[in-house]
């Protein structure tokens, strides 16, 4: 079949199956391309859509954009039940079978080096996100409505302390469940807050972590995340996963269609 490699990730040979009825990108089922002691798992997608420049304008298209985005997870998440897969950046395309083995060759001993370290181990994403308002107690009463300016301005103030207070609450605790939470993992990365426009979430996001976990302990990592969840009304925590370990894959394949 001809069309160019879209690269989903790189791992070592595994003997399970993937899902029979797994689609990949553009619809094609991904394939595994050996190379020495690698497997890159790839499927042929159409020049058309992801030689350079039309890749380049399909990224401002959110909608093929989460698709693909869609697809590629699609493939990961059925790697990660079978194998411990480094995962390669969304978009990674080469033109051919060959250039996906010259990649892996160049790269050999940096993904060996980094798939022994993921060996047996899951990415678990936490957040936490502090509500725009504080959620008010069951048996709060109304605010009585402002007399004057002068009683407005006091009660904006209040308003605005309460916030600020449970703001501060909201980054201290998310700091002490980060420190906790790094103790029970092997590693972790703390990300950039998310932009709520761009997320869809609710809330201000002060906790953007991700903590890779061995496989067999991720049960008791869930519940220590659990059993540290704060009461305060307005603080939220969210756990995710457990995902392929993004986070700590360590590398950032840049070549795509011409190599």
């Amino acid at each position: 079949m001809t069309g160019l490699r879209y690269v989903y990730a790189v791992c070592r040979p595994y003997g399970k199956p993937l899902q029979a009825q797994l689609t990949g990108v553009g619809g094609d089922p991904p394939r595994l391309l050996a190379h020495r002691g690698l497997v890159a798992v790839v499927s042929h997608v159409d020049e058309a859509d992801f030689a350079e420049d039309p890749l380049r304008a399909h990224l401002e298209d959110l909608d093929w954009l989460t698709a693909v985005a869609r697809a590629h997870q699609g493939v990961i998440d059925a790697l990660t039940t079978v194998t411990s897969p480094l995962p390669l950046r969304l978009g990674t395309v080469f033109r051919d079978d060959s250039g996906v083995r010259t990649m892996m060759e160049a790269r050999e001993e940096s993904f060996l080096r980094t798939l022994d370290r993921l060996d047996g181990r899951v990415e678990w994403g936490v957040k936490v996100y502090v509500e725009a308002e504080p959620e008010p107690a069951a048996s709060a009463t109304p605010a009585p409505k402002p007399a004057s300016g002068r009683d407005y301005l006091r009660q904006r103030r209040m308003r605005t302390k309460s916030q600020d207070d449970l703001w501060q609450r909201a980054e201290s605790f998310a700091t002490r469940l980060h420190d906790t939470l790094s103790g029970a993992a092997e590693d972790s990365r703390l990300h950039a807050p998310q932009n709520p426009t761009l997320s869809g979430a609710s809330g201000r996001n002060v906790l953007n972590a991700a903590y890779l976990v061995p496989r067999v302990k991720s049960e008791e990592f869930v519940e220590k995340v659990d059993r540290t969840k704060d009461g305060t009304p307005g603080i939220r925590v969210q756990l995710t996963g457990p995902w392929a370990a993004y986070s700590f894959a360590g590398e950032e394949i840049a070549e795509e269609e011409g190599s």
